[in-house]
């Protein structure tokens, strides 16, 4: 195993990682930043808001975003698996 292969590994699966979880990400930061909007809009001080519409938003992006989430889990891991040989070799 070579550290050009273990840096490479390392790599995708950062890349991976960002991938996935990014589409979540960017819907809550989306969510937030309405939510906080409209409480500056509306003078509405309560901090317990942004919750709801956060874990909504993050709950409806899975369903949408989540079968496309887990082939792309699934390709990095069968990856992962089929280059096994490298590892022990």
């Amino acid at each position: 195993m070579t550290s050009e292969f273990v840096l490479s590994l390392a790599e995708r699966g950062i890349y991976t990682i960002l991938l996935v979880a990014g589409p979540l990400l960017i819907l809550a930061l989306v969510v937030g930043l309405l939510v906080s909007i409209f409480q500056a809009t509306t003078q509405i001080q309560e901090q317990t808001l942004a919750f709801i519409p956060k874990i909504v938003a993050v709950l409806i992006g899975l369903v949408f975003f989540g079968p496309w989430m887990l082939s792309k889990m699934v390709e990095f891991a069968t990856d992962l698996f089929q280059n096994l040989n490298q590892f022990v070799g």
